[in-house]
């Protein structure tokens, strides 16, 4: 029996893969938490195989908690399942430990085949995720540059940026100023855009 951990935040969506992953004769659902901060004590407290883990989540997103999960259950393996199929996801997954890493639309055979080929040691990446990936290339930006990008995404002043991050309002103008050239953008507003639409972020 493959023991599995659900992290997603929307609970419609965590029960109906728990529904359709239960089906399968060797596979169970041990645990199903909500945000990516509750994942670590979940595979702490239930010691599942494998961990089905969203991006996008509250606290910790689903990436951050591949990283931690992988650093201290190395045996653990983690497949990411996310609605954003994003190459720098899938490149930033795949660097935190993921095994795998697939579309929320991917029917429930396909699903449980994943999580089976992942418990393997297999690696399975959706196939035309793999190729945008490889087209799309490494992000350009620096991981700073990313950060002040990420500070900007609400709107902030750059002041505001700068008071969070801890830096010179100078050098937030100086760390915007590259990651619009960076991206193309005309703007930061767009940048954010163009680096979140690539899961630079």
């Amino acid at each position: 029996m493959i023991r599995l951990l659900l992290a997603d935040d929307q609970a419609l969506v965590r029960g109906a893969l728990s529904a359709l992953l239960a089906l399968e004769p060797d596979l169970e659902v041990v645990a199903e938490v909500g945000s990516g901060d509750a994942v670590l004590d979940a595979v702490r407290e239930h010691r599942p195989d494998v961990a089905l883990l969203d991006v996008e989540m509250p606290g910790l997103n689903g990436i951050a908690a591949a990283a931690a999960v992988r650093a201290e259950f190395p045996d653990v393996r983690i497949l990411i399942v996310t609605t954003f199929g994003r190459p720098g996801y899938l490149r930033r997954a795949l660097q935190a430990g993921a095994s795998g890493f697939v579309v929320k639309d991917t029917p429930a055979a396909e699903l449980a085949d994943a999580v089976r080929r992942v418990y393997a040691g297999l690696r399975v990446v959706d196939p035309a995720l793999a190729t945008d990936s490889l087209i799309a290339g490494e992000s350009p930006l620096t991981a700073r540059e990313a950060e002040v990008l990420q500070a900007a995404r609400d709107g902030s002043s750059v002041a505001a940026i700068a008071r969070k991050l801890f830096l010179s309002e100078g050098t937030v103008r100086n760390h915007l100023s590259s990651a619009i050239g960076k991206t193309g953008a005309g703007n930061r507003a767009e940048a954010v855009l163009i680096a979140d639409g690539n899961g630079w972020l």
